[in-house]
């Protein structure tokens, strides 16, 4: 049997949680001092197939499964983060464009800590392009055959990078309103703000959080989770430096 006490501290755990997405360093203190409050939070969570991740002086909350309703669905994205005539493809250039950011500070994903503390978002947005580039090499055919293989629209993914208009990108007052490739990087970026994965250092640099660090390294490195597409970007980088 629990302890009542130890089951009503759990329970408000999971409940500042499921509100807040975090909660507080007392919380992280009595999460990981306690093996039965900690067992329970844990419980509460993975019936909302979400996990319970410590993380600096935090606990944060972070979904497993797109059938869990912390899970932010794309039509949410697309309304509350990206323009307002966005579509399932801004969507996924929206995930490449974070997984290439991760993959800057991870020495291309083989790395398990960071090895840089910030970057710029002219050296995130040179790193895209160098992908979408070497995708370009691949041909027609070919990038339909890799849609199939990875689940993922790298052929529209594409076609809507050359489709933004980068005639301002010398402008540095970028915000979701231009239509330029700058423009839409800021709107990743407020995402990722927004979310607590990122630090904005002013000067348009971009530091990682202790939140981004751990779920890197906990999900972002399995091949479970990434369905090898990690690699896959990699390997562009590699085949673009050899040109």
């Amino acid at each position: 049997m629990y302890d009542n006490e130890q089951v009503l501290t759990a329970f408000r755990i999971y409940s500042q949680l499921s509100r807040d997405g975090e909660a507080d360093s007392e919380s992280m203190r009595q999460y990981t001092a306690n093996d039965v409050i900690r067992g329970l939070v844990d419980q509460f969570a993975q019936e909302v197939d979400c996990i319970v991740i410590p993380a600096g002086e935090k606990l944060y909350l972070v979904p497993e499964a797109a059938t869990s309703p912390f899970h932010i669905k794309n039509a949410t994205l697309k309304k509350e983060y990206l323009s307002a005539k966005a579509k399932n493809i801004d969507v996924y250039m929206m995930y490449l464009a974070i997984l290439v950011l991760f993959g800057q500070f991870y020495d291309s994903y083989h790395s398990q800590e960071p090895t840089r503390d910030f970057i710029t978002l002219e050296n995130w947005l040179e790193c895209i392009d160098m992908r979408i580039q070497a995708l370009k090499e691949h041909g027609t055919e070919k990038l339909q055959a890799l849609d199939a293989e990875y689940e993922y629209n790298w052929s529209q993914l594409v076609e809507k990078w050359d489709a933004i208009d980068d005639l301002r990108e010398s402008s540095r007052q970028q915000d979701g309103r231009t239509n330029s490739r700058l423009g839409f990087l800021s709107l990743v970026q407020n995402f990722l703000i927004q979310q607590g994965l990122v630090h904005d250092l002013g000067n348009q640099e971009l530091a990682l959080t202790e939140k981004a660090k751990t779920i890197v390294q906990r999900y972002y490195m399995d091949t479970q989770y990434n369905r090898g597409i990690l690699d896959f970007l990699a390997s562009l980088e590699k085949r673009e430096e050899g040109n």
